[in-house]
């Protein structure tokens, strides 16, 4: 008698695992999206201050002059308690990119969508490798406070953009 209750039960179970009932299936995989995005190229390098330090200047933070990432290749979103990190993989134009940061795009952004850029510092280098030596992963972390009422995720690079829906 335990048995086919137990049984019951565990089938039971996973009809609910598939459901939209279930927190963990609330976003569902990544859809491939157009980028709408035309990055403002810089012949600067980025590892080489463009002003003196100097006693007299102020400590505020420069801005973050990062480019866009070229391609998104992949996008999740995994739900935690109290919020869920947005990781999102992408490839780089060009070999050995750093400090990669998501950037929310606050004028694309809407009242039930968020829109970020995946953005990196990138150097000078060739275009004709792996794309393995080119991927780059980011994760950021998202409260439930700033998730209330956000129905898709998007992030975008100079070519694509991955889009994620409850």
């Amino acid at each position: 008698m335990i048995v086919i209750l137990a049984t019951v039960a565990l089938t039971g179970c996973s009809a609910v695992s598939e459901s939209r009932f279930n927190p963990l299936n609330w976003f569902g995989s990544s859809q491939p999206d157009p980028a709408a995005m035309n990055p403002a190229e810089s012949a600067t390098n980025p590892l080489i201050p463009a002003r003196r330090i100097s006693l007299f200047r102020s400590n505020q933070p420069a801005a973050f002059a990062g480019r866009p990432i070229a391609d998104i290749t992949e996008l999740l979103i995994e739900r935690r308690p109290g919020g869920a990190i947005i990781r999102a993989t992408g490839q780089a134009s060009r070999v050995g990119p750093f400090d990669v940061r998501l950037m929310v795009d606050e004028t694309a952004s809407t009242k039930g969508t968020l829109v970020f850029d995946m953005r990196a510092l990138q150097q000078a280098g060739p275009r004709n490798t792996g794309p393995l030596a080119r991927q780059v992963t980011v994760a950021r972390w998202i409260t439930d406070q700033d998730l209330r009422g956000i129905r898709s995720i998007t992030v975008r690079g100079a070519n694509t953009a991955r889009t994620v829906r409850r």
